[in-house]
């Protein structure tokens, strides 16, 4: 891309390659919002906070929390709902910011299927329990007064294979990114449920670390908040560039509309926020959620998680003005 030459031309020189440290990200598998999530790992970002990026992709946020708690990569993003439950049950993590606020996700039926109250007794697709998926969709249930148990849940990995297994007519619904929205109609499905209307406080990504790790690697973690900062700011100013690097990821073409459509709902109303916000009032109404839908079982304190401090040290080695 060079046009980040250009936007990054005042700032500082690059770190030069052999000084950089490595950080290892999970992520959930690229998909329409690729360029955005993936805009931190960018050599004229990452390499200005000493970095070197390595984005691990899995099929869900769930996965990735537990290649965290593994010790398998140092960080990673996806909404707080897992990492809540982790850390209720004595898991040691820490959310740092929140990057993407707005739950840019829904749940998708065939045209024939009018409201969420018809998917009573019938099969909804999911990623792993536990994963933004399977949560979204216990939360829309709750906000209409649905039983849980009145729903079946199947397990079908990443975005791509859940909207293939609805078109195919295997499950009655599924949770599905907004990104689906443009191609729907053509294989006879519709947006049921958008979740960010629904449900406008719940997280869509924040970023997690362990306590351990946060310690042990302060300087490297305040590093990589910033580059993700700068990421996110970089894509709110560059629409054509942040397309790009998702049609590159992705490897598709320019008729694929999906890119563009992401990337247009993402800058809407505050979707997107490159100052990495930590909203205590949206943790607790999750942590307040999760006690409600059964995936806590005790009170707990979701202030424990919060780490205000890293944010603010970032901002301040921020370079994309």
């Amino acid at each position: 891309m060079a046009v980040f030459a250009a936007a990054l031309q005042s700032s500082q020189r690059p770190v030069r390659a052999a000084t950089l440290e490595p950080w290892r990200h999970a992520v959930v598998e690229e998909k329409g919002d690729a360029g955005i999530v993936l805009m931190a790992g960018q050599p004229n970002i990452a390499d200005k906070h000493g970095l070197k990026i390595d984005y691990v992709q899995l099929k869900g946020d769930a996965l990735a929390l537990k290649a965290l708690l593994a010790g398998e990569v140092d960080s990673f993003e996806g909404s707080p709902g897992g990492a809540i439950i982790a850390a209720s049950r004595g898991a040691d993590l820490k959310v740092l910011g929140c990057y993407w606020p707005g739950l840019s996700y829904g749940v998708f039926a065939p045209q024939a299927i009018t409201s969420i109250e018809q998917l009573q007794g019938k099969v909804v697709a999911i990623s792993s329990p536990g994963s933004l998926p399977d949560l979204v969709v216990k939360a829309l249930l709750d906000e209409h007064g649905i039983p849980v148990g009145g729903v079946h849940f199947a397990a079908m990995g990443g975005d791509a294979d859940r909207f293939r297994s609805l078109s195919a007519g295997v499950v009655a619904a599924a949770a599905l990114s907004m990104e689906f929205v443009p191609t729907a109609a053509q294989h006879g499905l519709k947006l049921l449920v958008d979740a960010h209307t629904e449900l406008p406080k719940y997280l869509r990504v924040c970023t997690f670390v362990t306590g351990d790790g946060l310690r042990r690697r302060r300087n490297a973690t305040v590093g990589f908040i910033a580059a993700q900062m700068d990421g996110v700011h970089f894509a709110q100013l560059h629409r054509l560039e942040t397309i790009d690097l998702t049609r590159s990821a992705l490897k598709i073409g320019p008729d694929d509309p999906r890119p563009a459509y992401v990337y247009d709902d993402a800058m809407r109303d505050g979707m997107v926020d490159s100052t990495m916000p930590l909203p205590l009032d949206r943790l607790k109404w999750m942590e307040e959620l999760l006690q409600r839908t059964g995936n806590i079982g005790t009170p707990f304190d979701v202030g424990t998680m919060v780490d205000p401090t890293v944010r603010v040290q970032a901002a301040a080695q921020t370079i994309v003005k």
